[in-house]
């Protein structure tokens, strides 16, 4: 397995691991009278779930199992798919940080990680693309 898709893959296994642990939180929150502000927490929640585990995934799954591209580029330009696992990444940890910002102390910073957050994981998904379009073809 090549060392890129070992990344998404444990990237996306902590990611999940996260978004277990917070499901927890949140489902236990009104049992045992938790503060209402965890529930806030939901859309960290969903993009941890979403972004990190389901995502991320299947970016290091692809990346892995695809077809060659070429002798000389067989998974594409590596340099593109880590810049993607980066930017995915970076841009999920800007949503952890700025969604609960903006909740409890909403202000241009807070806004500011969120859209950051919104065209790293844009670029990110866009890089994926023009990096996995050339694999998908016929036999």
């Amino acid at each position: 397995m090549p060392p890129l898709a070992r990344y998404h893959i444990k990237a996306g296994l902590v990611h999940f691991a996260a978004a277990l642990l917070l499901g927890v939180l949140l489902a236990a929150q009104p049992v045992f009278a938790l503060p209402p502000q965890i529930a806030a927490l939901r859309p960290v929640f969903l993009h941890l779930l979403m972004v990190g585990w389901v995502t991320q995934l299947i970016m290091g799954v692809a990346y892995w199992m695809f077809p060659k591209e070429s002798k000389e580029r067989p998974r594409g330009s590596v340099r593109l798919g880590w810049a993607v696992f980066l930017l995915l990444n970076g841009g999920l940890a800007l949503r952890v940080i700025g969604e609960p910002l903006l909740i409890f102390q909403p202000g241009p910073a807070a806004g500011g990680a969120l859209a950051l957050s919104a065209v790293l994981q844009t670029a990110a998904g866009w890089g994926f693309i023009a990096n996995t379009w050339h694999r998908v073809k016929e036999r």
